[in-house]
């Protein structure tokens, strides 16, 4: 198998400009086209344990979210309408018209939002620890809502002290229970920069507050009955819990799989069995095709009667994993 970059390689970014903001990704691999949204304060590097082995069956478009990583942080629309709008465009400018769209953490929840403006643009949609399916989120980000958090922030990541904490946390991420500490790490450096910090706050208020997530999927979670989705989680997620996999109402051509012994980034956890739920999952659910009159017909009754439902897999017992 060929290694994944080092974290914080960028010899793949390419660049675009939309709307007169630089817009980082990375693309890798020929096939049908396969969108990567990372989650809040993260970037496309997050996705380099599994970007080789999902490359090998599609074409993966990872970019940097508005914002975040190597695109620029502008004082701008952090809405999720806003970044699935982004995600149009820079597709339209590469000339992909369909993609199935994967998202961890709040990156599920612009996935979400993609294939709920854009239908006609999506094929699959995969979660990963995705935001947007209950109130309850940990504390380390609700915080970021509350007023005067920018100079805590400021005062926090302070270089006297900032290696040393970093360091502290990647130490402990060999603790299984600390495993995720080593990505709070990187947030807590990338939180040094002001214009992240503008940009991490102004996203954060647009879908919480510090009673929780506000933002939710559940009056429109019907509409999957129209389009394959896969939930992935962790079964020791520290951030989002994992009980907002059960929340979805699931129908045949959905599926979740809880990977034991891993927390909010499953994807880095487990990559080969993460990549290989995904490619399975691709494989047996063929893309949704649009039809107007069908969206409209659910948009009409907007119900969920005569769901069906399907069992939440550990991960050992995946109807969808290769064995």
């Amino acid at each position: 198998m060929v290694l994944p970059p080092e974290r914080g390689a960028v010899d793949d970014v390419d660049y675009v400009v939309v709307h007169g903001y630089r817009r980082a990704y990375r693309m890798r691999g020929t096939g049908p086209p396969l969108l990567l949204l990372h989650g809040m304060a993260c970037d496309s590097t997050t996705w380099f344990p599994v970007m080789d082995q999902l490359a090998e069956h599609f074409t993966v478009i990872a970019p940097d979210l508005l914002g975040h990583g190597e695109s620029d942080k502008p004082n701008a629309d952090y809405s999720l309408g806003g970044f699935a709008n982004g995600m149009r465009d820079l597709l339209t400018i590469l000339g992909i018209d369909k993609v199935t769209v994967a998202g961890h953490s709040f990156g599920g929840g612009v996935a979400m939002q993609f294939a709920y403006q854009f239908p006609e643009r999506t094929e699959r949609v995969v979660l990963v620890s995705s935001g947007g399916l209950g109130p309850e989120v940990t504390p380390l980000i609700r915080v970021l809502t509350l007023p005067g958090v920018g100079l805590g922030l400021r005062l926090a990541t302070l270089k006297p002290w900032r290696g040393v904490a970093a360091g502290t946390m990647r130490a402990l991420s060999h603790v299984p229970a600390a495993r995720d500490l080593d990505e709070v790490a990187a947030i807590y450096e990338r939180l040094a920069d002001p214009a992240t910090t503008l940009a991490i706050r102004r996203l954060t208020r647009t879908v919480l507050d510090w009673d929780g997530q506000f933002v939710t999927m559940a009056d429109r979670a019907y509409l999957t009955r129209l389009m394959p989705l896969l939930v992935v989680w962790g079964r020791n997620d520290r951030v989002i819990p994992v009980e907002h996999a059960q929340r979805l109402p699931l129908m045949e051509n959905s599926h979740v799989h809880v990977f034991e012994d891993s927390g909010h980034f499953p994807h880095k956890d487990h990559p080969d069995e993460f990549a290989r739920v995904v490619i399975d999952f691709c494989r047996v659910q063929a893309p949704a095709q649009y039809h107007r009159g069908k969206w409209r017909a659910l948009l009409r009754r907007g119900d969920q009667a005569g769901l069906a439902s399907v069992s939440v897999s550990d991960g050992r017992e995946s109807p969808s994993a290769v064995s």
